[in-house]
């Protein structure tokens, strides 16, 4: 039993891991499954554990990313939110601030037309109180100047019997009756008294709109323009502006239509010291005896410069009111396009009118005297 022990432990191999020394041919060496090395496993879970980490670590710094990107998101939306209430609170502050500056400019149009307008009314009444004036002064001038003729030329030597009527023969005391006078200073007072006419009592004209004209203005006023192609507009170019505008000198007239158009046309005073002389020639531009526009000799107090030519045309009074009474039918038409005048449409209409009839009155020739 022994020896059979003996052989059976020969027979036996050795417990161990045996590797070859020499690979096979086109064979590969094989890690054999049976035993295997603790260290490799070790350093792999670590691997492991090491790459878990990071990826929890980088999910959790990305969620802390996207909260604190979502934080600074809703602290900006609450930023911009506060910016647009801020800036509407100023717009509607702006808008309140312009209607307030459109109404006060309004106002302040209309006060100064109406004061216009009374000023004129003054004038025209203290105008006519002025004459009334010098006429009474005339008659009584005369009536002096006749009663001193009388008394020159009646002396005790020579009396005057028409001073002293009971020098007269009875035949031509008969036919008188009362106190006589002299006959030149009879005649002068009735002649005088005949002058003075009592006052008559303001009649206030009567006016009717033209249903075609208002249509036409209404029209115009809904959308007002400054463009002549409107019938409002061209009716006004064909029947006031040009006829009113229309001059001897037609080059020149065509341009203090276009400047009135374009509003930088300039009156201004003629100075009474000697005017610089301009760059064209003094036929074209008149003088202050001969006018520009119509060419004939007459009194120009006043010159206009077109644009910033630098060159100064002389007008005569007649002109002068012809191409203000346009001026102010222009600017009034401005006014309303600019919605600086606040009033009714036919109290609108009939200011028109009035204007239309002041450039009508200009180019028939009538003007104030202070023109």
């Amino acid at each position: 039993s022994q020896a059979c022990l003996e052989e059976d432990g020969r027979k036996q191999p050795a417990v161990g891991h045996w590797k070859p020394l020499m690979p096979s041919k086109g064979g590969k060496e094989e890690p054999e499954h049976g035993c295997q090395d603790p260290g490799g496993d070790e350093s792999q879970s670590t691997e492991q554990l090491n790459v878990s980490r990071l990826r929890s670590s980088s999910v959790e710094i990305r969620e802390k990313g996207s909260e604190f990107l979502k934080e600074e998101l809703h602290r900006a939306q609450k930023e911009l939110k506060l910016k647009d209430k801020e800036c509407e609170r100023l717009s509607k502050v702006r808008e309140q601030l312009e209607q307030e500056l459109e109404e006060l400019t309004a106002s302040l149009f209309e006060e100064a037309h109406k004061m216009v307008r009374e000023a004129n009314t003054k004038q025209a009444a203290s105008e006519k109180q002025l004459r009334e004036a010098r006429g009474k002064i005339d008659m009584l001038q005369a009536e002096v100047t006749a009663l001193k003729t009388l008394v020159i030329t009646s002396t005790p030597s020579s009396p005057n019997r028409e001073l002293h009527p009971q020098l007269q023969s009875p035949s031509k005391a008969v036919f008188r009756k009362g106190h006589g006078r002299n006959k030149s200073t009879s005649s002068a007072v009735v002649s005088a008294a005949s002058q003075i006419v009592t006052p008559e009592p303001v009649s206030h004209e009567c006016k009717e709109v033209d249903s075609i004209l208002f249509a036409e203005f209404q029209a115009w006023k809904e959308s007002p323009t400054l463009d002549k192609s409107c019938s409002f507009l061209d009716r006004i170019y064909r029947e006031d502006v040009g006829p009113c505008l229309d001059f001897t000198k037609q080059e020149l007239s065509e341009l203090v239509r276009v400047a009135v158009e374009q509003n930088t046309l300039t009156i201004e005073p003629v100075a009474s010291q000697t005017l610089p002389v301009v760059k064209v020639s003094a036929v074209e531009c008149g003088g202050p005896k001969k006018c520009a526009l119509s060419g004939l000799p007459r009194t120009c107090k006043h010159r206009i410069m077109l644009g910033d030519s630098g060159n100064y045309y002389y007008i005569s009074p007649s002109c002068r009111a012809r191409i203000t009474a346009v001026c102010n039918f222009f600017t009034y038409i401005r006014y309303i396009q600019q919605g600086l005048v606040r009033q009714d449409v036919e109290l609108m209409y009939w200011e028109v009118m009035r204007l239309r009839r002041e450039m009508s009155l200009a180019k028939l020739g009538f003007f104030p005297s202070e023109m």
